[in-house]
């Protein structure tokens, strides 16, 4: 079912919070304040059954990297936020000799037609892959496929008012009494941008391995 995926291990410590409810498919009012791997396990079992889904709740950092054997994965995506992250994959993948696709940015976009499927060195306009191309030749990282958007970003507003504003979901979510969502002037995103990247580097997923598999046989 949904394109043949018969395993998943999903790698977050983040809990959904109201804000991704804007955007995520497992964020919905009755799913704040609870962990998102468990939550996307949950959905994706109720697709499929028979799909063997494992959820590690801690974030893919140095400290937690050596916890896991990329060797043993078909293809690794990632899609966490911070650059640091984002290069440890990069070179892991690398090593181990495992396909990896990246996701740049897709905060405070309007287009989801501007994706496109690059190497790293390839891309243009995006502030992170600018970023990321710089720290991957200090690495060596010779290659890193990536999605990423020919939209330049805009500016996000800040709407008055908002730091003061308590959290609407504060008698459901457990870290709402100490969140700084409400008040956080960080990059926006709406439903369909981040959706339309997630969906390509799922499709690239997929090709990718029917390509292996082809050869192989």
């Amino acid at each position: 079912m949904r394109s043949g995926i018969g395993a998943i291990d999903l790698v977050d410590k983040d809990i959904v919070c109201i804000t991704n409810v804007n955007r995520q498919i497992i964020a919905t009012c009755d799913t704040v304040g609870k962990p998102k791997v468990d939550v996307a396990a949950q959905r994706f079992l109720s697709i499929n059954p028979s799909c063997h889904v494992t959820g590690f709740r801690c974030f893919y950092l140095p400290e937690t990297a050596n916890d896991f054997d990329f060797s043993i994965y078909d293809y690794v995506v990632d899609a966490v936020d911070t650059v640091t992250a984002k290069l440890l994959i990069a070179e892991r993948a690398q090593k181990a000799n495992v396909p990896v696709i990246s996701s740049m940015g897709a905060a405070n976009k309007l287009d989801p037609t501007a994706f496109r499927v690059s190497d790293i060195y390839e891309t243009s306009v995006d502030p992170l892959a600018r970023v990321m191309r710089k720290e991957c030749r200090k690495r060596g990282i010779d290659k890193l496929k990536v999605v990423y958007s020919q939209e330049a970003p805009r500016t996000a507003a800040m709407p008055s008012g908002t730091e003061s504003t308590p959290c609407p979901a504060r008698d459901r979510c457990p870290k709402a009494a100490s969140c700084t969502e409400q008040a956080s002037s960080g990059p926006a995103s709406n439903a369909y941008v981040p959706a339309a990247a997630g969906l390509a580097i799922a499709s690239e997923v997929v090709k990718d391995i029917i390509s292996k598999a082809q050869v192989d046989d």
